[in-house]
């Protein structure tokens, strides 16, 4: 699945991934490949991005958290589209 992360600053992320956890304002929830369309809002939370070849930017490197299953970046709200295997988020 691709996804894309802007911010109003920039796009902080754009590739294939495996897996993407966000902070729903109705709690956690994680979309896969062929996922089924959805536009939500998020919450104050992390977006979580589990792949296994994840490339960050070096400009932007400082504002994701990396672990052993992926990559986090802190948001304070946003929204997401998904559609057609491609996850828009839009975060702030």
């Amino acid at each position: 699945m691709y996804l894309e992360i802007v911010s109003p600053e920039a796009t902080l992320f754009s590739g294939e991934v495996d897996s993407v956890t966000v902070p729903g304002v109705n709690g956690e929830f994680e979309m896969l490949k062929d996922h089924a369309p959805i536009v939500s809002i998020l919450k104050e939370g992390h977006v979580k991005v589990a792949g296994n070849n994840i490339q960050l930017e070096e400009e932007v490197e400082d504002k994701f958290t990396k672990s052993d299953k992926g990559v986090w970046l802190a948001i304070n709200s946003g929204t997401i589209e998904m559609k057609d295997n491609k996850l828009i988020v839009l975060a702030d």
